[in-house]
C-alpha cells in the first residue's frame, strides 16, 4: 500500500523491483529472483515487520481502528506516503518517481501480470509524485476501499485521514527516522 515510502527506502535498482514484488508473489516464490531483487523482497519484509512493531504505528493505527477496524494499517501506510512526499523537495519527488517507473519497466519480464497493470495506471496518474496532494491520497484511500472484501465502499476513511492530519503527521514524524535508521542497518548487512 505504501508503494513511495518502500521505493524510497531502497539503495539499487534491483531493490525497487524486489520492493514492489513482495506484495504480488507467493512467499514460496520469493527466493526464485536473482539474489540482488532478492534483498528487495527481503527490506519489504524488514520493513512491515518493523513498521507493524513500532509503538507510534499502533497510536496511528487509532485513529483508523474504530471505522476500519483490522484494516487501520492499511490506512496508517497510505497516510504515511501523503506525509513523505511533502517531505521530499519536488524535484526530488519528481526524479523519484520516474526512477522507479523506468527501473520497473527495464525488469518487466520479472513482473507479474497483476504488477504490470498496476504499475501501468501508476505511471499514467503518477501515483507516487501525486501522493504529496489530498487528492492523490483519497485516490489511494478509494483503491484501498475498492480492494477490501470486507469493508463498505463508502466509508469516510479520507475524512478520518483530513480531521486527523496534524496528529498522523506527529506520528509520521517520531517514527519515519526509526525506520530509516533500520533500514540503513539491514542495507549494512547485505553489504558484509
Amino acid at each position: 500500500m505504501n508503494f513511495l515510502a518502500h521505493s524510497y527506502l531502497t539503495f539499487t535498482d534491483e531493490q525497487i523491483v524486489g520492493q514492489f514484488l513482495q506484495d504480488f508473489i507467493r512467499n514460496k516464490d520469493r527466493f526464485s529472483f536473482p539474489e540482488k531483487i532478492g534483498e528487495g523482497i527481503t527490506l519489504h519484509r524488514a520493513i512491515d515487520t518493523f513498521t507493524d512493531a513500532h509503538p507510534e504505528i499502533h497510536e496511528a493505527k487509532k485513529i483508523f481502528s474504530p471505522l476500519v477496524r483490522l484494516y487501520a494499517g492499511a490506512f496508517v501506510d497510505v497516510s504515511f506516503d501523503y506525509f513523505l512526499a511533502n517531505s521530499i523537495p519536488d524535484k526530488a519527488l519528481k526524479a523519484h518517481s520516474e526512477k522507479v517507473y523506468r527501473v520497473l519497466r527495464n525488469h518487466e519480464e520479472l513482473l507479474p501480470p497483476n504488477l504490470l497493470r498496476m504499475l501501468d495506471s501508476m505511471e499514467k496518474d503518477n501515483w507516487l509524485y501525486n501522493y504529496r496532494e489530498d487528492w492523490g491520497i483519497e485516490f489511494s484511500i478509494r483503491n484501498v476501499l475498492n480492494k477490501a472484501k470486507y469493508l463498505n465502499k463508502n466509508l469516510a476513511v479520507f475524512e478520518v485521514f483530513l480531521n486527523h492530519k496534524p496528529q498522523l503527521q506527529y506520528h509520521f514524524d517520531h517514527f519515519f527516522p526509526d525506520l530509516v535508521s533500520e533500514v540503513q542497518k539491514i542495507n549494512a548487512e547485505f553489504r558484509s
